[in-house]
């Protein structure tokens, strides 16, 4: 487990982007790239996070 803040920190994103994510709202692929990156994923992995 990765708590928001680390993930933010991790993927240079801030963590108002990882709640609205969390909440169902779209992002864009870089933004998915970079939180797959910090979870130690590969981009094709990215159904598995985020179901699309």
């Amino acid at each position: 487990m990765i708590s928001k803040a680390e993930l933010a920190i991790k993927a240079n994103i801030s963590p108002i982007t990882i709640t609205r994510i969390e909440q169902g709202q779209p992002c864009r692929t870089e933004t998915k790239r970079k939180i797959l990156l910090a979870l130690g994923m590969k981009f094709s992995d990215k159904n598995k996070v985020f179901g699309d």
